[in-house]
């Protein structure tokens, strides 16, 4: 079986109508990649447009930024990451959503990108996302017609989390909000908390500090197949 994970990353750089850049949380990338990379699995990276994507968050004295901004592999495979077209989605076993804002742009209405994921999780793949990730979640819709996120247990930044930071008038939808709307079952926790959530193999954790605790959830959802 292939041991080959797809890391989404965004391409939006802009933070609406802001002036302020944003992109992908690097955190957010790092530390699922460690757990996974670790553990043995090869991770490729794919965002809506291709090339080198937009990051932000690279938080001082965090080990496992240092370590991925210094791995000259995956420094070359995330500066070049594929479009949606050049992937293939037979050759792997999960596809991971990295959050940072700017998938509030370019994640939710990629339909190249919910195919790949819903074609990963028919064949029982693992779909999973982290913080403002599941944006990319809320218009999979699966063969049967139904949205992937319906009638499951999902986590993402929460419209409490959105309102701390200033940018629920910002960002062009409440994240929390869209979902529950696709009829996921949201769970939260307060500001800033851990929180992880796993239901018939989609793994979606609540915000940067969740990252990690996704990395590991994917794995031992990875073990199961």
């Amino acid at each position: 079986m292939s041991k080959k994970v797809l890391f989404v990353v965004t391409s939006h750089g802009e933070l609406g109508n802001t002036g302020e850049s944003t992109g992908y949380y690097l955190g957010e990338v790092t530390h699922p990649w460690a757990v996974l990379v670790d553990a043995g699995y090869e991770i490729d990276f794919v965002s809506p447009k291709g090339g080198n994507p937009p990051y932000y968050g690279n938080t001082p004295d965090d080990k496992v930024n240092e370590r991925f901004l210094a791995d000259e592999y995956y420094q070359n495979k995330i500066q070049n990451t594929m479009t949606p077209s050049e992937v293939n989605p037979d050759e792997y076993v999960g596809i991971l959503y990295a959050g940072g804002h700017g998938t509030m742009w370019d994640f939710a209405d990629n339909e190249e990108l919910a195919v790949i994921a819903q074609k990963i999780y028919e064949k029982n793949g693992i779909v999973s996302a982290v913080c403002h990730g599941p944006a990319g979640l809320v218009n999979i819709k699966l063969s049967n017609g139904k949205y992937l996120v319906d009638g499951k247990k999902i986590n993402a930044f929460t419209n409490e989390e959105e309102a701390a930071v200033k940018l629920d008038e910002v960002v062009p939808f409440r994240l929390e909000s869209k979902l529950i709307e696709r009829g996921a079952k949201f769970e939260k926790s307060g500001l800033w908390q851990t929180h992880v959530t796993v239901d018939e193999r989609v793994v979606t954790g609540q915000n940067p500090q969740s990252a990690h605790a996704v990395g590991e959830a994917v794995l031992e959802e990875l073990k199961k197949l």
